[in-house]
């Protein structure tokens, strides 16, 4: 017959409510658990006189407790978040103000990537050979780098891009021109603007300008901090993945040729993104929020 456990149970639901404990709070002068550390605290509270890390391990397992990692998150500070976004996810659905988008409406997705660098390794990159991956020397020289400006077209996965020395006013209204001079555009019905609230095109004054010069389009700013809802940021984890890594350029020139050219390579077999987060989604997520902040607010 089996013996009795060799920890009561109460001894395990202590153990796992100390590691679901921020460190600091109890005194201590780390940010979070590790196995070793938790042990040691274990035995200094005097919760058992010895245990194994293993044993540790198993009994936080059960719960998936892993007191080890982190995430990071942020609550949303836009008072108005909840509208901006939905606006935002309806034109993702093909709806503007609860009425379906026309053929004649497009929506475009647009930020800017700053200070993408051109990196001369020290030593040339070598490609890969069997059983050997492609070899890429650490060192490097900068050569410079550009602030990269892109424009996506939600329903028809098409890419507009351009390469500035910096961002601001000036270099996005040339990228809205490269955009709104060419057809289907230019005689488009409304063109929807997404853009996060970066200062080149954040604020009234930005929205006037862009329908003074293009009375067509209509911006739609995402809430603060939820470039999350902006597609082109899709676009750009494209771009980070498949043309700047590894890095190895040997000159802006190079740089911006490799950046440019990637546009009419994507567009061969891109296709609209997948977007499923809905309004549904985000009422989800504001009110699992919401229940985040509550014990906080409560304790302050």
């Amino acid at each position: 017959m089996d013996g009795p456990p060799a920890f009561p149970p109460r001894v395990v639901i202590a153990v796992k409510a100390l590691a679901c404990e921020l460190p600091c709070d109890g005194g201590l002068p780390l940010s979070r658990y590790s196995i070793p550390e938790l042990r040691r605290e274990v035995l200094r509270r005097g919760l058992v006189a010895s245990i194994g890390t293993t044993t540790l391990w198993r009994w936080l397992d059960e719960d998936a407790i892993r007191p080890w990692r982190h995430r990071s998150w942020i609550f949303p500070r836009d008072p108005e978040f909840a509208s901006k976004a939905g606006r935002i996810l309806d034109l993702y659905e093909g709806v503007w103000e609860g009425r379906r988008l026309t053929a004649r409406d497009f929506v475009i997705s647009a930020d800017e990537k700053t200070s993408i660098q051109a990196r001369r390794r020290i030593h040339p990159t070598r490609p890969p050979r069997p059983g050997q991956p492609m070899r890429v020397e650490h060192e490097y020289e900068r050569k410079g780098a550009w602030a990269y400006l892109a424009a996506w077209d939600v329903r028809r996965a098409k890419v507009f891009g351009r390469c500035e020395p910096t961002t601001g006013i000036a270099p996005f209204r040339r990228l809205v021109a490269q955009v709104m001079r060419n057809e289907p555009y230019r005689s488009a019905r409304r063109v929807f603007w997404i853009t996060d609230n970066g200062s080149s095109h954040r604020g009234r004054k930005a929205d006037e300008r862009l329908r003074r010069r293009w009375p067509t389009i209509v911006p739609v700013h995402t809430p603060v901090h939820a470039s999350w809802l902006n597609q082109v940021e899709i676009y750009f984890s494209v771009v980070q993945r498949k043309v700047l890594t590894p890095n190895d350029l040997p000159s802006l020139a190079k740089l911006r040729d490799r950046l440019l050219r990637f546009h009419h390579h994507y567009e061969r077999v891109a296709q609209p993104f997948q977007w499923k987060f809905t309004r549904t989604d985000l009422a989800a997520l504001l009110t699992k929020l919401e229940d985040h902040r509550r014990p906080l607010t409560e304790a302050a």
